[in-house]
């Protein structure tokens, strides 16, 4: 199958180069992103793909929060983590960091992962390749100034994205990152349904969505960790769950390690 290979440079904003190649693939159903050194490969629609769950044989997941209204729960749950000694991931909006700043920095001095969530929150789609490069880049310098950490790993707000979103991520040196198993607490069911839609559809690599001021967090989130652990997950920051370059994504958004 001959396929079209746009080569992203790892400098933020910089389109190294454009160049055709040709990838066999068998059995995954369809079209792939094959990832790594800053390749990314297009299949015939050229539509890009970011990472819903990552392809392991060990059982390691990654949870992660998205933080963009309220922060009162925040050290609550921050505080049941370390009960626990778990490191998850947090997506940051930028005016939840300008609100919370010293949230911020407690998340990062708890030893969390600190991921970009936009500025504004906005559906990136809609916006021209400037404006979404201005919504990432501005909340990475916020994070950057207050906790050091310089963010790699962006989620789209409400998980909405195409090529556009993807390729200025790619071009800021960024990952993009859904989640394949969907607390769904913002919907407020209550906490039997949170533990419940969790723990039932988790597997290996999975990347579990919560929100930190969801009515039920505090109350279900230690429910989910007994689970877990007892059913043997261990649980990690997103960063070490994926797989390093070289790597594929297929059409489902699973990043599985290159053949």
């Amino acid at each position: 199958m001959r396929m079209r290979v746009q080569q992203f440079g790892r400098r933020k904003g910089i389109l190294l180069a454009a160049v055709l190649a040709v990838v066999l693939v068998a059995g995954l159903g369809g079209m792939v992103i094959a990832q790594g050194a800053g390749v990314s490969v297009f299949a015939d629609n050229s539509r890009l793909v970011p990472i819903y769950r990552v392809d392991r044989s060990d059982k390691t997941i990654a949870i992660s929060f998205d933080a963009a209204w309220g922060a009162e729960k925040t050290p609550q749950i921050l505080d049941i983590l370390d009960r626990y000694q778990i490191k998850t991931t947090f997506f940051l909006v930028g005016f939840w960091v300008d609100r919370y700043p010293e949230r911020v920095q407690l998340i990062a001095q708890r030893g969390h992962e600190i991921g970009n969530h936009s500025t504004n929150h906005p559906h990136l789609p809609k916006l021209g390749k400037e404006q979404i490069a201005t919504e990432i880049q501005t909340t990475h310098d916020k994070i950057k100034e207050l906790t050091g950490q310089e963010p790699k790993l962006c989620r789209p707000p409400f998980g909405d994205y195409n090529n556009a979103v993807l390729e200025v991520l790619h071009e800021k040196g960024y990952e993009g990152i859904q989640w394949d198993v969907d607390s769904l607490d913002w919907k407020e069911q209550g906490v039997d349904a949170i533990v419940s839609r969790v723990t039932g559809k988790v597997q290996p690599g999975s990347i579990i969505l919560f929100h930190n001021n969801s009515r039920d967090i505090v109350e279900a989130l230690p429910l989910v960790l007994d689970k877990l652990i007892a059913d043997g997950y261990q649980i990690v920051p997103i960063s070490q769950l994926l797989h390093q370059a070289p790597y594929t994504i297929d059409n489902q958004g699973v990043q599985h390690k290159a053949s």
